[in-house]
């Protein structure tokens, strides 16, 4: 689902996906696909833009797409879970989930840093 509200204000406002993109510290490929609905926007993120854009989060926000629920049930294997192929298991993982995933880590990442560096900063005081 595109976020359209976000996409209007952002256009409106004269900014462009790159600008979002550096405010809330991501590349622009990957706030390109958090705007058109591919990946999620997180509250600390919708918080960020909407500052950025001098709008309240309500008037950009919506709410995500519940993403689907995956049955593993009709794959097959000596364990009943993937293929086991020379003692390797697979299993086929949408891309988009493993896209999600990546995504999500980075944004820990991200926090993890700036919390390290708050706690230095407040150790030096």
């Amino acid at each position: 689902m595109q976020k359209e509200k976000l996409r209007n204000v952002r256009k409106r406002k004269g900014f462009t996906q790159q600008q979002v993109a550096d405010y809330i510290a991501t590349d622009v490929s990957n706030y390109s696909r958090k705007e058109s609905g591919d990946v999620k926007i997180f509250n600390d993120e919708w918080e960020k833009i909407a500052r950025y854009l001098e709008v309240p989060v309500e008037e950009i926000y919506e709410e995500e797409d519940p993403k689907p629920i995956f049955n593993f049930d009709n794959i097959t294997g000596s364990s009943g879970f993937g293929n086991n192929v020379n003692g390797n298991l697979y299993c086929n993982v949408p891309e988009f989930l493993l896209e999600n995933q990546r995504d999500y880590i980075e944004h820990l990442k991200k926090e993890n840093q700036r919390l390290q560096e708050e706690i230095k900063a407040l150790q030096n005081k």
